[in-house]
């Protein structure tokens, strides 16, 4: 029996990388998916691909710093497919020009937090309400490995976007939990997307030292974190909440 049968599921930052395998995933567990990113090509190529595999999606263009946008998108969704029951918070950046604090432009700085942080609030605001309306449901925030540890090579608004998402992730657990609203932070380290191995391709130093530095061996997959938000999308994770799940390969275990 599909494990997401029953759930509506709002996933950003689907257009492409991480966020699509997900949304494929929850459509193939059976999930009604909403699809949502800021360009319209993106979230119905995503699409396009759930339903030629069988599976229900709705293509809705979202921008997750936009507040009329992001309650639209959700209003959308359940007018489509019900209440929504799992709110999956991919959205999120991560520019070059977020260095150290000490020379990241205040406005390079601002927009990564208005994407990676301010996104998960506005989807919760306008998320959480229909997952009360559903009597329950599941709320996923992608975070980040690197708000665990520290680093040499600093991407410093990035790092402090992430560990507020962990700490908000637990605030909305000690929340919503009474009333079967669960919440939990997934934190993934390095994982093979496009966009990355399109720069660690064309720097094989910088993709040995990430190597040497995973007990794994290799980076992860979008499918390692797409397995992971299943379960956590799924009633198998009942009793799973305020948790900041790393999946990293070791990356956090690993002292030399």
């Amino acid at each position: 029996m599909d494990r997401l049968s029953e759930q509506v599921a709002f996933v950003t930052g689907a257009g492409s990388g991480m966020g699509q395998v997900v949304a494929t995933m929850f459509a193939r567990e059976g999930a009604c998916v909403a699809v949502t990113d800021r360009r319209a090509e993106d979230v119905q190529r995503t699409a396009d691909r759930i339903e030629a595999s069988g599976g229900r999606a709705t293509p809705i263009v979202c921008d997750v710093t936009d507040e009329e946008s992001v309650r639209r998108a959700l209003a959308e969704t359940a007018a489509t497919c019900g209440a929504v029951t799992v709110l999956y918070n991919n959205a999120g950046i991560m520019p070059a020009a977020d260095h150290s604090v000490l020379d990241t432009p205040q406005e390079v700085w601002d927009h990564v937090q208005e994407v990676n942080l301010k996104g998960v609030y506005l989807v919760c605001k306008h998320g959480i309400p229909w997952l009360q309306q559903a009597g329950g449901g599941s709320v996923i925030n992608v975070a980040s490995f690197v708000a665990r540890v520290g680093c040499t090579v600093p991407q410093d608004s990035y790092t402090a976007s992430k560990g507020a998402v962990i700490a908000l992730t637990k605030s909305l657990a000690a929340q919503f939990g009474r009333q079967g609203i669960r919440a939990n932070a997934v934190c993934p380290g390095p994982i093979a997307t496009p966009m990355l191995m399109e720069w660690l391709l064309a720097n094989p130093e910088a993709e040995a030292l990430r190597l040497a530095r995973i007990p794994m061996g290799r980076l992860g997959r979008p499918e390692d974190v797409g397995h992971l938000a299943v379960y956590l999308a799924s009633a198998e994770s009942s009793w799973m909440t305020g948790a900041e799940i790393n999946l990293d390969g070791g990356i956090t275990a690993f002292y030399f």
